[in-house]
């Protein structure tokens, strides 16, 4: 299962999240689950990196399924993003369901 922890600063906005896990939907390269967070998370951390000046860390491990990112400076473009992500995330867990996508 796919475990996805969204991270929220001390005004309420969220400025991050940790993946952890496989969603075992189907055998390695035919997991259309693990597949689809794949691309939602990267293109988000892509298009943070490539259309904002915020300072972010970003940690992964594929062989894990771990990926750690978190926005340090805040714009409310990288708030949108990752926002919109989550919609993403929410939508992937509501279509397959929840024994293979977790989202807190």
């Amino acid at each position: 299962m796919i475990n996805a922890e969204f991270l929220w600063n001390k005004e309420h906005r969220l400025t991050g999240f940790r993946i952890i896990g496989h969603a075992g939907y189907a055998d390695k390269g035919f997991d259309i689950v693990c597949s689809a967070v794949s691309v939602l998370t990267i293109n988000t951390v892509n298009s943070i990196g490539r259309l904002t000046d915020d300072y972010y860390t970003f940690d992964k491990n594929e062989n894990e399924g771990f990926m750690l990112f978190e926005v340090k400076e805040l714009s409310d473009s990288s708030e949108i993003l990752l926002r919109s992500m989550r919609i993403g995330l929410e939508s992937i867990a509501e279509e397959y369901g929840n024994e293979f996508i977790s989202i807190k």
